[in-house]
């Protein structure tokens, strides 16, 4: 469902009320000494009868009556929910649903197995479903309201003028404020001529301005891309031509980088440079002072000749996919709506809630997830500009925070700082993120004082999120193993090596079975809210799309991670296919570091990967550089990814080859480069990592000792 050991039932149960589930503590069942040993070993008092069941004569009637009112009772409920099924999902997912219900019971040779496993997990899936309800709900009045983001904010502001919605570190905005502010911005874009369905990107740090300024431009249904403050060169200017940009606003202090590119970008691109104070130099790019701009627009709301609508384009949010420069991914207002309707429902957050985010707001987990929180729902937000792992519980308790966001990397920073009174002062009732791991799951939360945590899973690109809703450690969510069709996700057999789908005889993909690793895919349906929106290059979005997957025609979205399921529907991450890998919480794109890192060596032949580091999640950075002649200039190669890649971008391992072994299409064999790993001992060639001075140091046995316990860290 979305958002993401026992003994066998007893199959001789008899016509026996139900007693409700037992209560919740901060998300997990409330335990009791009645089950062995306790109140279920005693006489159990008797039910006061009514003076008609009194009679003996007439308890048999009495009790067909009961009987017959349950079961119209039941038939009711059955009804009521295949009609709200219906509704939202359509009859002909309802009837598959019942098909594969029915399938499921006839084809389970331990069908008391699957009554086990459905009693187990049928209060969890029906939360999650009738969250996943109400979610529908509004999305489908927003719909017929053909209601934008901008419209959603316009009515938080008329209902909370004067309540914080923004504050980073020092200064804060109110509704009100916020509201004038994106009107001005609004105001000196319609001047100049920008109408809906243009594109200007936005190239700025985390800072309050930065939701304003594309909230502005998309009050005239002006489409902004969601640049990297961290990219430079090639990657820069790739990002601001596949999106098509009109324009760009970039902040002040991101000059130096606007200059590297600025002779390359296309004569149409107009720049805008806004700065945090007033100011009338210029940085020598033909740019409009947008400061100057916005201090004499008005502030009134903009009267627009044409009004975005629900279903329009809102933002693109980059994503490194799976291979390649960064792929603009298309965020509609339809989209940004239910990703943080859905996270907001299902993990339950309240109006009330004041949030912390530390994470770029380039991203969609920082910039739909938490950004819609307070911008469709009136909640307040904390923004940092730059996350401080020693500062992060310190800014919960300063800013009197009660939800706070995270990613895997950022949990095992925060756990590694000296323990301080903060650590449990806070006010912290939830966080939520991904990538937190289930090694550090359950020390993380309780020397944290952290009573719930909802981790979630999606791809920015993707039609498919899930959460964990009950605290399950290590779970990213789950599936329904009682009628798994509610929610279209499934998981697949692919080749480990190419993470193409296997098929079955029919042509058809082939599900996995529990605890069997496979990749994540969401089907594509022809309700709204399970598009595949794709990326802005048509051809990359094909990539991302299987056809044929169950029937003759369908199609899902290939989310190209693995994960694996359990008995009870619980999924878990495992890890990831294709040439992309994730470090310091960022995904990196091999082939465009590969670029970089053959350019600086003087064109050689070299193949990126990742390879694991003991106490490090995911995976840093390993580049194999073909070098025969022993003649590698490691300060150029250091110079060059300095210069052209974000910190989590740059190998932190160089191999020097002196000799290479190809593929039958002459390709480095990264497979075995990458399961040898970075050990000097057990590798013949020189390895080198990369130093906290910014340069390439050749890796000893005692370097390599040192790395692995945890003294030389990344």
């Amino acid at each position: 469902m979305l958002i993401e050991n026992a003994a066998p039932a007893d199959d001789k149960m008899k016509d026996v009320a139900l007693p409700p589930p037992p209560p919740e503590v901060n998300g997990n069942r409330a335990k009791s000494d009645d089950v062995e040993g306790g109140l279920l070993g005693q006489p159990q008092p008797q039910p006061l009868q009514c003076a008609a069941s009194a009679n003996p004569s007439r308890r048999p009637s009495l009790e067909l009556c009961r009987r017959v009112a349950l079961f119209i009772t039941m038939l009711v409920v059955v009804a009521v929910l295949a009609a709200v099924f219906a509704y939202f999902l359509g009859w002909a997912s309802l009837v598959q649903v019942v098909v594969v219900a029915a399938a499921v019971y006839l084809c389970t040779g331990r069908r008391y197995r699957w009554f086990y496993v459905a009693a187990k997990t049928a209060p969890r899936d029906l939360r999650a479903f009738t969250r996943f309800l109400r979610v529908q709900w509004m999305i489908h009045g927003l719909a017929k309201r053909n209601a934008s983001v901008p419209d959603m904010f316009r009515d938080m502001a008329a209902k909370y003028p004067d309540k914080v919605c923004l504050m980073c570190e020092e200064s804060q905005m109110t509704f009100a404020e916020v509201d004038a502010y994106s009107n001005k911005v609004a105001n000196v874009f319609l001047e100049h001529g920008y109408r809906k369905g243009d594109v200007v990107a936005l190239f700025m740090d985390n800072r309050p301005e930065f939701v304003c300024l594309w909230l502005g431009l998309a009050k005239l249904g002006v489409v902004v891309p969601l640049i990297n403050y961290n990219l430079r060169l090639n990657s820069l200017l790739h990002s601001v031509t596949v999106a098509d940009s009109q324009a760009l606003i970039y902040s002040s202090e991101l000059s130096d980088a606007m200059k590297d590119i600025s002779k390359q970008l296309p004569s149409k691109v107009a720049l805008y440079s806004w700065s945090s104070t007033p100011n009338n130099f210029s940085h020598g790019l033909a740019e409009k002072n947008l400061t100057a701009l916005l201090h004499n627009a008005p502030s009134t709301e903009p009267s627009v000749p044409e009004k975005p609508s629900f279903n329009d384009r809102l933002v693109y949010i980059y994503t490194s996919g799976t291979t390649g420069l960064p792929k603009a991914a298309v965020i509609t207002n339809a989209k940004f709506i239910f990703i943080t309707a859905a996270i907001r429902r299902l993990s339950g957050f309240r109006n009330s809630d004041r949030f912390y985010c530390p994470l770029p707001l380039y991203h969609t987990a920082g910039g739909c997830m938490s950004v819609g929180q307070a911008l469709l729902f009136g909640s307040t937000l904390v923004i940092r500009k730059k996350f401080s792992a020693s500062a992060y519980f310190s800014d919960c308790l300063k800013f009197e925070c009660t939800v706070a966001q995270y990613i895997g990397e950022m949990c095992r920073y925060i756990l590694s700082t000296p323990a301080k009174p903060e650590d449990t002062q806070h006010k912290i009732r939830l966080m939520f993120g991904n990538g937190l791991r289930p090694q550090i799951w359950k020390e993380f939360v309780d020397r944290f004082n952290i009573p719930a945590v909802a981790e979630f899973y999606g791809a920015t690109e993707g039609n498919a999120n899930i959460v964990n809703i009950d605290n399950t450690v290590g779970a990213i969510g789950f599936v329904s193993r009682i009628i798994p069709a509610v929610y279209p996700i499934s998981i697949i057999k692919v080749d480990p090596f190419s993470g193409e789908p296997i098929r079955d005889k029919n042509g058809l993909c082939i599900p996995c079975a529990p605890d069997e690793p496979g990749v994540f895919i969401g089907k594509i349906t022809s309700n709204p809210s399970r598009a595949f929106l794709g990326y802005v290059n048509k051809k990359d979005s094909e990539k991302k799309v299987v056809h044929d997957v169950f029937t003759k025609g369908d199609m899902a979205f290939l989310s190209g991670d693995l994960l694996v399921a359990d008995e009870f529907g619980y999924l878990y991450f495992k890890d990831r296919t294709g040439d992309t890998f994730r470090w310091k919480g960022e995904n990196v794109s091999t082939s465009e570091v590969e670029a970089v890192v053959s350019n600086a060596a003087g064109y050689r032949d070299a193949v990126v990967y990742g390879v694991e580091v003991f106490g490090n999640e995911g995976r840093a950075g390993m580049a194999a550089i073909l070098d025969q002649e022993d003649n590698l200039d490691l300060q150029a190669i250091a110079e060059g990814v300095r210069r052209a890649l974000p910190a989590y971008a740059r190998p932190q391992f160089i191999r020097a080859l002196r000799q290479v072994e190809m593929t039958g299409t002459f390709k480095l064999k990264k497979k075995d480069l990458q399961a040898e790993g970075f050990n000097p001992s057990s590798v013949k060639d020189k390895i080198y990592y990369f130093t906290s001075k910014g340069e390439y140091q050749l890796l000893t046995d005692a370097a390599y000792q040192e790395i692995v316990a945890g003294k030389i860290r990344f």
